[in-house]
């Protein structure tokens, strides 16, 4: 390790962000380390499992554990997003709460005030969206929230502009920990490639698709060949019902192929390499209600 990464003024340390579904969670993730790793969409429950990603300066190391939107459950898959964004408070040295830039404290928000208050680590208030509110009405959001919970800072930003973004870094380090840096620095994130792959075919179906189908879908790879100067992949997109297949296909198979063609773009952006991509749609029946198939859609409750 370098002299600018020894020990004594290095900090280090996981950082959660916590809140409920479509505040912008992985869209800052995204902005903060300067690449796209997390899937986006504008509907609800996008991400679905923690996802890992790593920032490296001269002055630190922060590891941000990117979680499911804190919502009500309506099925194991549900469970398992929430108990993974819940699990995450008590396995990080802060917590970034992210609420939208609104008076408006709803249930979800109280819940998530409750539970920050026993968590015994600092906890930065991020008001997302702030290019959406004038100056004024930005002291009435801070005004509401500052009771909630025992803020350690708290922050207004733009994660979609990013606006005021860069401020949070030296927020974060100062409550880090002082320590070697847990991952190399050329290090992004945690994830496999394969996992990446699939949650971008994910991301282009949920833009693509009607609101209630996203859902009910998922993503596996079959097979990644990276063995020749073009990667092949075949992929396939488990629905719940016959009537959605027939939708996520399309007429003449225009929704697939659209799916595809975009899908395959942003991977070989990720791949930096030209990509063949298969997409399949099988169908399984109430999937998100099944142990089994949760875990071998990836949603495993050891994760």
């Amino acid at each position: 390790m370098s002299e600018t990464t020894s020990a004594a003024n290095f900090r280090s340390g996981f950082v959660a962000l916590i809140g409920r579904p479509n505040v912008g969670k992985s869209t800052l993730m995204n902005r903060l380390i300067g690449q796209k790793v997390a899937i986006t969409s504008h509907k609800p429950q996008t991400t679905r499992n923690r996802i890992r990603t790593v920032y490296t300066s001269k002055e630190g190391q922060i590891v941000f554990v990117d979680t499911p939107g804190i919502h009500k459950a309506k099925n194991k898959l549900g469970d398992y997003m929430v108990n993974a964004a819940v699990s995450s408070i008590n396995d990080v040295d802060v917590v970034l709460w992210l609420v939208e830039a609104s008076t408006y404290i709803g249930p979800g928000d109280k819940k998530i005030a409750t539970q920050l208050q026993s968590a015994n680590i600092p906890v930065i208030l991020v008001i997302n969206k702030s290019d959406t509110v004038k100056r004024e009405e930005m002291f009435a959001i801070i005004d509401a929230f500052k009771d909630l919970c025992d803020f350690a800072e708290v922050i207004p930003l733009s994660a979609l502009k990013g606006e005021n973004v860069d401020a949070l870094i030296p927020l974060i380090l100062k409550y880090l920990p002082y320590g070697v840096p847990f991952f190399e620095e050329d290090t992004l994130t945690d994830q496999p490639v394969r996992a990446i792959v699939a949650e971008l075919i994910r991301e282009k179906a949920l833009k693509c698709l009607d609101d209630e189908i996203p859902h009910g879908i998922a993503v596996t790879i079959e097979r990644m060949d990276e063995g020749g100067k073009v990667i092949q992949i075949d992929a396939t997109i488990i629905c719940e019902r016959e009537s959605h297949k027939g939708i996520i296909i399309g007429k003449g198979g225009a929704m697939l192929k659209k799916i595809g063609s975009a899908a395959r773009y942003e991977i070989e952006r990720l791949l930096e390499t030209q990509v063949n991509l298969k997409l399949f749609v099988k169908v399984k029946k109430d999937w998100r209600d099944s142990d089994f198939l949760l875990k071998n859609f990836g949603y495993d409750k050891k994760e």
